[in-house]
């Protein structure tokens, strides 16, 4: 799509040439490819949606903001909807890790107060820790999309959030991400509004940095897949010189080696990804059990309690007749 604007001042400051790359994460129709265009200020992200359900692929926009400050969105396909095969989320991962470069400096989670939170969602949102690494949580910011609902509702984030209405596992993932969220209203026309809460993300951005020395998230697949990038661009580099019969064949061969290592971590993702979906499962499943015991004996001491009342009624009757 190429670079888009959020304002068409380019001044010069502190924040100019600073990069910020930030991934979206999220079910679908949560509103994850419409919380990019807000941050970009452009339809940059559009839902394409394959037989199956599954949206492409990862997609990386870019946009520069009135300060100079440069920002790469990566918008990814369903990595936290459990329908997804583990393959396919193997090489999405890949693929992002690949378009982030240099790191990752926040992961946007993108949930939306139409639809309740649930146990189910909370364990694939910690599912990112096995996907990214366990410190990815410190680069994590909760994003609400709908806040054209609450505005509508005359409801602030802070209402929704509050008393009864926040279920504790969306309070243990706040938590996680140390109450570091904002609300999107992604369908607003106010250029205010929109820049505004753009302002306000980005300000929570520049917080994790802060926060995490300076630096953004790497990890062991970042620095590999690094090395053999920057591998495949010195032997690409090498073939000035050769002759034309031979460039042909040293190119193909050298894609070749490039994706086997690229194979190779997607299988290493993968690995984790159905260790860490087996753990899950089988954790949702005891706890199920231990609810269904609960119930269950609740239930007993329902029909003891019933028992004892009827024999109390029926003992109490019988003396009145007396």
């Amino acid at each position: 799509m190429g670079a888009s604007s959020i304002d068409v001042e380019r001044e010069l400051t502190p924040f100019s040439g600073v990069v910020r790359t930030v991934v979206l994460v999220g079910r679908k129709g949560n509103g994850k490819s419409a919380t990019g265009n807000s941050i970009l200020g452009a339809k940059a992200f559009k839902s394409r949606q394959s037989l199956d359900g599954v949206t492409g692929t990862c997609e990386l926009e870019r946009t520069v903001t009135s300060n100079g400050q440069i920002i790469n969105v990566i918008d990814t396909p369903g990595l936290l909807d459990s329908s997804v095969e583990s393959d396919f989320i193997g090489k999405e991962i890949a693929r992002c890790i690949d378009l982030a470069k240099d790191g990752i400096h926040a992961v946007l989670v993108v949930l939306s107060v139409r639809t309740r939170f649930t146990k189910e969602e909370e364990a694939a949102i910690l599912s990112l820790q096995t996907l990214f690494g366990s410190k990815i949580i410190d680069y994590m910011i909760v994003v609400f999309t709908g806040g054209d609902e609450l505005e509508e509702n005359e409801e602030t984030l802070e209402g929704y959030l509050g008393g009864d209405n926040c279920p504790e596992p969306l309070k243990n993932i706040l938590n996680l991400c140390r109450n570091r969220r904002v609300v999107f209203n992604n369908k607003t026309n106010d250029k205010n509004k929109k820049a505004v809460q753009v302002r306000e993300l980005l300000s929570l951005v520049n917080m994790v940095i802060a926060q995490n020395g300076g630096q953004p998230y790497t990890d062991e697949q970042f620095t590999e897949l690094k090395r053999q990038r920057l591998s495949h661009q010195k032997e690409v580099e090498s073939l000035e010189g050769k002759s034309n019969m031979e460039i042909p064949e040293l190119k193909e061969n050298m894609e070749r080696s490039y994706d086997d290592k690229l194979k190779r971590i997607t299988e290493m993702v993968e690995l984790k990804l159905t260790q860490t979906t087996t753990r899950l499962q089988q954790q949702l499943a005891e706890e199920q059990a231990a609810r269904l015991k609960v119930e269950k004996n609740l239930e007993i001491a329902k029909i003891k309690t019933e028992e004892l009342d009827k024999k109390k009624a029926d003992k109490s009757r019988t003396c009145a007749i007396l």
